[in-house]
């Protein structure tokens, strides 16, 4: 096990993806910058994808272009799609990483991206040949690692050979994620050890949403199999438009700190955190999902 984990904040995309209404651009900005302060080194800043199909990403451009400028030896901005289209849209912003997504099955593909398990593949394929072109790092996620709302269980070897696939491509890492939040841990471990495997040497980041409260215990065992980097959102906000059920992100405070009660370091300061879930609490008018923004750290 690692004792150092990288942190990726996904608040700004996924957290706010699924939020009804428009989460204002000065506040997305807002989010965005409050994550900086508090140590946070990579972050989705947005996603380049048809504004149609989710209207609270319409404003990537007016966001990005608004961010503090940073090197990406000091923070990287990672902006999500799903085509060449998104990338070269993304490639016109300061955006530093693009992040392609692979369906694990054929049910969810086409509905959220219109497109075949392996149609994914090829789409990100093309996305990390085009990043590398323009001078950009990339990364790809597999969807539904864990379990698909259509299609139901995804082995582990199905999981294990897209990864393959795709790491001949040469991504910087690969993502197993739980879009629907139904993995337990020994399911995590199982495609944790299945993705190691087929792709030696190549970093895996694990993505959980907690929409059976499990995220958390799973983000512990990604961990202690070998993950290098977990993705959170702050307060725990998120889901999935195309996924029924879906609900939120595990939360960056409380995966910050378990790792920081369990001696695994992130460079990320807890308070800075909780101080902003409560403040995003505040501009979306409810309590957040998150329990450490609610109870605080460890007492005095």
């Amino acid at each position: 096990m690692s004792h150092r984990i990288e942190l990726v904040e996904v608040s700004p995309r996924d957290g706010l993806q699924n939020e009804p209404g428009f989460f204002p651009t000065p506040d997305k900005i807002e989010l965005i910058t409050r994550a900086l302060v508090t140590g946070i080194t990579r972050i989705e800043v947005a996603s380049f994808v048809h504004p149609g199909r989710v209207p609270q990403m319409a404003d990537a451009e007016a966001v990005v272009a608004a961010l503090p400028k940073r090197d990406r030896q000091e923070v990287t901005y990672i902006g999500l799609v799903l085509n060449k289209r998104g990338a070269l849209r993304a490639f016109e912003t300061q955006v530093h990483e693009l992040g392609a997504v692979i369906s694990a099955s054929d049910g969810f593909g086409t509905r959220n991206q219109g497109r075949t398990s392996d149609e994914t593949l090829e789409d990100a394929i093309e996305i990390i040949r085009l990043a590398k072109e323009h001078g950009r790092s990339a990364q790809a996620t597999i969807s539904v690692a864990f379990g698909c709302p259509f299609d139901g269980e995804i082995a582990p070897a199905r999981v294990a050979d897209l990864a393959r696939r795709v790491a001949a491509a040469g991504p910087r890492e690969i993502a197993i994620a739980d879009t629907i939040g139904v993995g337990v841990p020994t399911q995590v471990k199982a495609v944790m050890a299945a993705v190691k495997a087929a792709v030696p040497g190549l970093p895996i980041r694990a993505h959980f949403h907690d929409t059976r409260n499990t995220a958390i215990a799973n983000a512990w065992a990604a961990v202690e199999s070998g993950a290098t980097t977990i993705d959170a959102s702050i307060g725990g906000i998120g889901g999935c438009p195309f996924a029924p059920n879906a609900t939120g992100n595990v939360a960056s405070e409380d995966v910050q700190y378990m790792l920081q009660r369990s001696g695994v370091e992130t460079g990320i300061r807890l308070d800075g955190l909780i101080e902003t879930a409560k403040w995003l609490g505040v501009k979306m008018n409810r309590q957040l999902p998150g329990l450490v923004s609610r109870a605080g750290g460890f007492p005095k």
